[in-house]
């Protein structure tokens, strides 16, 4: 009886603590939720300095669930921006006679090179407004000092180094981890797709000379566009930039000021003094500032209310059949969209902003036809985002004009498939065994617990060279070039936006805003317009009630303890997916 009555209370005081847990959670959401209901006008003084921190990772959406940012162990959320309204918010500070001017507070950065660019012309139309951009960091990586270059003045910490060694892509390989798990991944690539490297994790320990190739030419378009830039912005030349880089001469701030990478070494207090001396400010003034993030919430000017649109279609993440969500294609969701937008007398124009690695090429197919039947309708104008590549340049090609950012990685004109034999996992390492009964010769074909037979992996072989063939003869056929030619830059390769207007796959370099106008032109519209985006968001509410599983904090509580290293399990969880033929970016990779 003793015993019975200590498991009885330990048990009932572990649900009290269960409970008492998810009120918590429950409290931590709403007041998210509450938080970013408040919709409330902010009201700015004069002489207020617009602060901007990039320490969250930057998409191309803002997105309103409060669950997508939530942290779990401080109970807050983190409104990450995304860059359609980074860039919105940029482009009204320079008219705002309330804002004096920029801090971009640097010592942290999370933002796609594309991203990056599309940030970095923007505050360059900035400056020409006349007001000033001052930019510290305690440390710079080489990304935070290429958007930190432009600025009319750079700081570091006395302590802190900035970050220059050149480009370097790393790349994770699983054969031998797969290997130990005696898991065969079958693959059926093109005869001709040497570049369609996608697979080489799953077949190899290193890279193939080919997907070398690929890599160091994409490297050396981007890191040709960094420097350059860098180099007119600080007027230091090329030649030098270069040499610097190879024998890291940036190892000290000392040495960052001596070579005239920063105009200063600070503390934080004096930048805060610099800061009150470019306002006017007295010695103990409160510093007038504003975070990007509120700043969405202030209005400049009157608000537009034409009723001629261009809708916005956002097009983000890996491809696949059915429905998507805010960082996935689904071939059905995204299909509607693009239908309502073709359908509404009011849409003028549609600018598809894409960026997505790839993934199902029948997907593609399903989304590239409506992409087709709206093109024959209104204006239709694709904008590159940090990655359009594989299937995610599938679902372009029929754009009547495509614009791509100059450290855009796309292309990948290729497909490959995946079929696992799991037998030896099975069998092996779990005591498994399977059985079958079959009405036909090839009832198992695509069965994952037993090795393809010839005859399947010749027919698999069949349409993937089949695929391949609609996938450069639509490329051709859409982009007015010889079949041949396009296989001979596809096989699966990757290009930079800079190198992909070249070869004709793109049509020009800009960003999504530089896509807009072009449209409003094509619809003769002027500046009678405004845009809509779509997909349209889910309310929050709706959000957090579908939301309330673990899966969401799981996946937040992951990003939160591994950091970067998380990529690598969204790697292993888009093998898992790897099944049937694939059009999809052929590598996963990191550049630091």
């Amino acid at each position: 009886m003793k015993d019975f009555f200590k498991f009885m209370f330990a048990s009932l005081l572990g649900t009290l603590l269960t409970l008492l847990l998810l009120l918590f959670i429950f409290i931590g959401m709403v007041s998210a939720l509450v938080s970013m209901a408040d919709n409330e006008q902010v009201k700015l003084k004069t002489n207020t300095i617009l602060t901007i921190k990039f320490d969250e990772p930057i998409v191309d959406r803002s997105n309103n669930n409060p669950l997508e940012n939530f942290n779990f162990m401080s109970f807050k959320t983190e409104n990450a921006l995304g860059l359609n309204d980074i860039l919105k918010n940029i482009e009204k500070a320079a008219a705002d006679p309330n804002i004096s001017g920029i801090y971009l507070d640097l010592s942290e950065m999370n933002v796609g090179l594309a991203n990056l660019e599309e940030i970095r012309l923007k505050l360059l139309k900035f400056k020409e407004s006349g007001k000033f951009i001052l930019s510290y960091s305690e440390d710079y990586s080489q990304a935070s000092y290429y958007l930190a270059s432009l600025s009319n003045e750079i700081y570091v910490n006395p302590e802190g180094v900035v970050t220059f060694k050149g480009l370097s892509a790393q790349m994770a390989f699983i054969k031998n981890m797969l290997e130990k798990l005696e898991i065969e991944p079958q693959i059926i690539r093109g005869p001709n797709n040497k570049f369609k490297s996608a697979v080489e994790p799953l077949m190899y320990d290193k890279m193939s000379e080919a997907n070398r190739e690929q890599m160091q030419t994409l490297l050396n378009s981007v890191w040709g566009k960094l420097i350059g830039s860098i180099s007119e912005s600080r007027n230091i030349s090329i030649a030098q930039l270069n040499l610097i880089a190879d024998n890291l001469e940036l190892a000290t701030a000392e040495k960052a000021l001596e070579f005239k990478f920063v105009d200063g070494l600070a503390y934080k207090d004096e930048i805060l003094a610099k800061l009150r001396q470019k306002t006017g400010l007295a010695e103990k003034d409160d510093i007038e500032s504003i975070s990007i993030g509120k700043y969405t919430k202030a209005v400049v000017g009157e608000k537009n209310t034409s009723r001629n649109k261009i809708a916005v279609i956002y097009a983000i993440g890996e491809i696949s059949s059915g429905e998507g969500s805010e960082t996935s294609i689904g071939s059905e969701s995204l299909s509607k969209e693009i239908r309502k937008a073709r359908e509404d007398e009011k849409i003028k124009a549609i600018v598809f902003r894409v960026n997505s690695p790839g993934g199902s090429a029948l997907a593609s197919e399903i989304i590239r036809r409506e992409v087709e039947l709206a093109k024959n309708t209104k204006p239709f104008i694709v904008s590159m985002g940090d990655v359009a590549a594989s299937g995610g340049y599938w679902i372009s090609t029929n754009a009547d004009y495509i614009f791509a950012d100059e450290n855009t990685i796309t292309g990948s004109i290729g497909v490959f498939g995946v079929i696992p034999n799991m037998k030896g996992l099975f069998n092996n390492k779990l005591g498994i065994t399977f059985d079958k009964v079959m009405t036909n010769k090839n009832s198992d074909y695509f069965g994952t617990m037993e090795p393809l037979s010839e005859y399947q992996l010749a027919k698999i072989q069949d349409d993937v060279v089949r695929i391949y063939d609609d996938f450069t003869g639509l490329v051709a056929r859409t982009r007015n070039l010889r079949q041949l030619y396009v296989d001979s830059i596809g096989q699966g390769r990757v290009w930079a936006g800079s190198d992909a207007v070249k070869l004709g796959l793109v049509d020009k370099i800009g960003g999504i805003e530089d896509a807009i106008a072009y449209a409003a032109e094509k619809a003769s519209l002027g500046t009678d317009f405004r845009t809509t985006e779509l997909p349209e968001q889910k309310d929050p509410i709706q959000k957090i009630i579908e939301e309330m599983g673990g899966q969401t904090r799981v996946k937040a509580t992951l990003k939160q303890q591994l950091g970067d290293y998380y990529g690598y399990v969204e790697y292993i969880e888009q093998v898992k997916g790897m099944t049937g033929i694939q059009a999809r970016l052929p590598f996963q990779m990191i550049i630091e």
